[in-house]
């Protein structure tokens, strides 16, 4: 497995040793010694997986960007098992030096890519292929009472999504009417 690291010190991207013959492929999809071993190796905690969740999403499709509060704030294990998806982290901890800033990875059925994001991040994507199925391992149980959102195009966030035009985002409180990073800066930060 090849670990690729990122600008912020605890984002990492795994990708696994694909193997192929006339038959097809074979990978493991998911090792917890390696897991283990990569986190400890940047002096990092290995989380406890508890809950896989997955979702089918039509090109244009933002979903996020979310997150959840103490007590059962969650780190995901993502991957794209079918189609294409851009992926990014956004580092809401008031006091790390990342704060504010974010990290974006294409993840595809092709590239078998998988990205973790610790608690401490909001996430979202953007399917880029209609049909385009994410799976993602999260540390803690969804909680409805925990559960917040930043805005998807925060202009002070400036993600730079992929695709500018036939955007699709849920108009509930959860994506498009998601409080900007000013008002969550204003009650974190006091």
């Amino acid at each position: 497995m090849n670990i690729i690291d990122t600008p912020f010190d605890d984002l990492l991207i795994f990708e696994p040793d694909i193997f192929s013959d006339n038959r097809g492929w074979f990978m493991e999809s998911f090792n917890q010694y390696q897991f283990e071993q990569a986190l400890q190796t940047r002096k990092h905690t290995c989380p406890v997986f508890v809950q896989d969740n997955h979702s089918l999403s039509h090109k244009g499709v933002i979903r996020g960007l979310h997150y959840q509060t103490t007590p059962h704030e969650q780190g995901k294990l993502i991957r794209v098992i079918q189609g294409r998806a851009w992926d990014v982290a956004v580092d809401i901890r008031p006091y790390s030096a990342m704060f504010g800033q974010w990290y974006g990875v294409e993840l595809s059925a092709e590239n078998h890519r998988q990205f973790w994001i610790p608690a401490g991040y909001a996430h979202g994507f953007i399917a880029l292929e209609n049909n385009t199925q994410v799976l993602y391992k999260t540390t803690d149980f969804y909680s409805k009472e925990c559960e917040r959102c930043l805005l998807w195009n925060d202009s002070e966030l400036a993600i730079t999504w992929p695709i500018s035009s036939d955007m699709v985002v849920s108009q509930t409180v959860k994506d498009a009417q998601a409080p900007d990073f000013a008002h969550f800066k204003r009650y974190i930060l006091g």
